[in-house]
């Protein structure tokens, strides 16, 4: 039983690192985030499909009325990463995941709607905590700053990450990680697919090594090992045990963007990272 405890967690750090890298990639890539996205979700979706041959996994949607949590889970998805890589465009990466961070928090406060589990006045605090910690990232609110627009779209896009992974937990956790990545991607592919039509491609084939890195690591093995992890532990859990991405993410920034960090950022972040750590002493009590 231990056994099993501990290559669950070690499946759910695995995936964190891995989706930690999406920071470094997006700021990276020199392309439209709409096309990063396409290309993202495309070639994860090929692969995935491959591996799910490989593995005789199938991929077959066993009710009907499963087809409306698949699509709309995959919209949101889809708004997610588009947001999430506006933020990283406007911004840097430290402010753009530590935006995206409070999903956590998120994810607790809207749970209640989603699933029958019984609403802790604490998250309110929590939540306050989490607004402090962004306020800190904030020089000054003022919305023609490109750094405050970043931080919008990174808290929109946890709003949407963390109703994605709400919908998903309660309509299809039963169904493989890696099929439920496979369908998000190939929505995700769909919706995208008319911004090839009327932005800028050029230079893509200088990005494209980034672009299959994106796909592979960052997507494929790190999203499909995370939603695996929503077979183990309840969702908030899951989103609280990955509370080392942030750090990760920044890391990765530093070591190979040379960004550079604000005492501001050191202490909004460390609101954040506190407020989950903080949930993640108590739920585990």
């Amino acid at each position: 039983m231990k056994n099993a405890h501990l290559k669950n967690l070690s499946s759910l750090l695995l995936a964190t690192l891995c989706i930690s890298t999406s920071g470094v990639l997006g700021k990276y890539i020199a392309l439209p985030a709409e096309i990063i996205i396409w290309f993202r979700a495309s070639m994860a979706m090929v692969f995935l499909f491959m591996y799910c041959r490989y593995q005789k996994i199938d991929l077959k949607i066993q009710s009907s009325k499963e087809h409306f949590p698949f699509f709309i889970s995959g919209v949101f998805m889809a708004a997610h990463w588009v947001t999430y890589f506006y933020a990283l465009k406007l911004s840097n990466v430290a402010l753009g995941v530590l935006s995206l961070y409070t999903f956590p928090i998120i994810t607790a406060l809207l749970e209640p709607l989603f699933i029958k589990v019984k609403f802790n006045p604490i998250y309110l605090v929590l939540g306050i905590m989490v607004l402090v910690g962004l306020s800190f990232l904030v020089p000054e609110f003022d919305l023609e700053s490109d750094q405050v627009k970043g931080i919008l779209f990174g808290v929109f896009s946890a709003i949407c990450y963390a109703i994605r992974i709400l919908i998903l937990k309660q309509h299809v956790s039963n169904y493989n990680g890696t099929v439920l990545m496979f369908y998000q991607t190939v929505i995700v592919s769909i919706l995208l697919f008319p911004t090839l039509f009327f932005m800028d491609l050029s230079g893509l084939q200088g990005q494209f090594p980034y672009l299959l890195l994106l796909a592979l690591f960052t997507t494929a093995i790190g999203h499909s090992l995370m939603l695996h992890s929503l077979k183990f532990f309840s969702a908030t859990t899951t989103t609280i045990i990955s509370s080392l991405q942030p750090i990760f993410g920044i890391g990765l920034a530093v070591l190979f963007l040379s960004e550079a960090l604000t005492l501001n950022t050191y202490i909004g972040g460390g609101l954040i990272l506190l407020t989950v750590g903080v949930e993640s002493v108590r739920s585990k009590k």
